[in-house]
């Protein structure tokens, strides 16, 4: 038998996993080190607790259940701008998380356009604050992600079912319950879950719209704990608290997936086979046009708000965004970095890579603070520390988008490459880079825009001096300057899809030239 091709050796994937685990869990270690059990926590902690569980459970639960009808409305209609639309629907994802609550305040806050129009009819002004506005702010960001979770579950049921159960006659209900049921029952326990552990680590939501003593999670109680009280050990044991819940629920999110059981279809195009109905076109339709408003009208707010702000924008705002493109073009790079050698590991380097799925930012800054405060001043590396875990944040998804492309190219040109001998740098050189430029470039875009608007460990550790263009963002709304704030809002909005853009067609180009 041949030898088995190998064109990229394997060491600089070791050294990535052993610089992974030891930015990972050092300061894990750091946090149980300083952790005194669970028994020191007190009511205001337990409270925490329930708080974040609960508003996670809500939150998770109503994504789901309006990205079904979404969903189905989008597999059932075709219609003009049906594939921009689906598009739209992942922007929230790399949306600065702060931007989007300037919005939803602006549209569904005491003075925003609802309560207005409320206003007109006599009826009070909404009440955006506490655990209704903590499960808006994540609705309006998960609801897109469910939807295209579950709509890649409608768009796996084979073409051939569809149309068997066209030619039986089926009802749309008969339809529903012998095709679509048992796809939603597969897909959306997983979905929820993952939906529920990114709101169980969602800092800035809590941050900027909860706070109070009955709308604080675990990860607002750990900044509390650590910027007003500086009470390192509560932080350090709140900090194991969320590890424990962010973690156990990813686990069981991996494990949990009922399969559909439909069987193999022949890869064709999924038409729609169902009977003309003016009751489900309806809804269809209001089903579209109400998530498009509800994703799309708080960003318009924020356009016009902001353009007429940002000629007056003070200095320390530009300064901030100075900030933040160093932080985020640093990050970006240390992920790449970290990103292609594991991506190169296969599953074990996917696996290393999703551990920090379950770590939260705040925990892992808390532990960075632990380690550093003895022999250097943690907010004068404020911004370095913020780059790296932003970098470690951002490397699920850099090692997804390269993992499939980079096994695809080592399977054509593995043989080939061997036999002319092209090995290590020389191959990435010649091979590997150019046909990884695409999704190189796209993720190096999504990181880059992640990074842009995170309002996380920066919280934890930055002065007046070291601000990043988020947490000046809010800075001025807690001062009460919303015009100031509004086109900082813009101006973090035009960076994060600026440097999303230009990394993404970069790697386009470059894989066409």
């Amino acid at each position: 038998m041949a030898p088995r091709a190998e064109p990229v050796t394997r060491w600089p994937g070791g050294l990535a996993v052993a610089l992974v685990l030891t930015l990972l869990l050092g300061p894990v270690l750091a946090v149980l080190l300083r952790a005194e059990g669970t028994g020191a926590l007190g009511p205001g902690d337990w409270a925490a607790i329930r708080f974040t569980l609960v508003q996670a459970i809500l939150s998770a639960g109503l994504s789901v259940l309006l990205a079904i009808p979404v969903a189905r409305a989008l597999t059932r209609r075709r219609f003009p701008g049906r594939a921009l639309l689906i598009t739209l629907l992942g922007a929230p994802f790399i949306l600065p998380v702060i931007v989007a609550i300037l919005g939803l305040l602006a549209v569904f806050g005491r003075s925003g356009v609802l309560s207005t129009v409320l206003g007109w009819v006599g009826l009070p002004p909404v009440q955006i604050y506490g655990l209704h506005g903590v499960v808006l702010a994540h609705v309006f960001f998960n609801l897109p992600l469910a939807t295209r979770l579950i709509l890649q579950g409608w768009q796996a049921i084979p073409a051939e079912r569809l149309r068997l159960a066209a030619s039986l006659g089926f009802a749309p209900g008969t339809t529903f319950r012998v095709l679509e049921w048992p796809m939603l029952r597969a897909v959306v326990p997983g979905a929820a879950l993952v939906i529920f552990v990114i709101c169980l680590s969602s800092f800035a939501v809590a941050l900027t719209l909860g706070g109070g003593p009955r709308a604080t999670t675990v990860e607002l109680a750990i900044y509390q704990a650590f910027r007003f009280d500086f009470d390192l050990g509560k932080a350090a044991r709140l900090a194991l608290v969320q590890l424990a819940l962010a973690g156990g629920a990813a686990l069981i999110a991996l494990r949990v997936a009922v399969p559909a059981a439909f069987g193999a279809g022949l890869d064709r195009r999924i038409d729609r086979f169902d009977p003309p109905s003016r009751r489900l076109w309806a809804q269809d339709v209001v089903s579209l046009i109400a998530v498009s408003l509800f994703l799309l009208g708080p960003l318009a707010v924020i356009v016009i708000e902001g353009v007429g702000q940002l000629p007056a924008l003070p200095d320390s705002v530009w300064r901030a965004a100075g900030h933040s493109i160093r932080v985020a073009l640093g990050s970006t790079a240390l992920c790449l970095a970290l990103a292609v050698p594991l991506a190169a590991l296969g599953v074990w380097g996917g696996g290393v890579a999703t551990l920090s799925i379950a770590l939260s930012p705040l925990v892992l800054g808390t532990g960075a603070f632990l380690i550093l405060q003895p022999v250097a001043n943690p907010v004068a590396l404020a911004l370095p520390v913020t780059a790296v875990v932003n970098a470690l944040m951002g490397l699920p998804f850099a090692v997804r988008a390269l993992q499939p492309e980079l096994a695809a190219v080592r399977a054509d040109y593995g043989r080939l490459s061997r036999a002319l001998g092209l090995q290590g740098v020389a191959w990435w050189r010649w091979v590997g880079v150019p046909r990884l430029a695409r999704p190189l470039g796209f993720a190096a875009g999504l990181v880059a825009a992640l990074s842009m608007g995170d309002l996380g460990v920066i919280a934890l550790f930055a002065d007046p001096d070291r601000a990043t263009l988020p947490l000046q963002m809010y800075r001025l709304m807690g001062s009460y300057q919303q015009g100031a704030a509004a086109g900082a809002a813009l101006l973090l909005l035009a960076l994060s899809l600026g440097l999303f853009w230009i990394f993404d067609q970069g790697g386009r180009r470059y894989a066409a030239a």
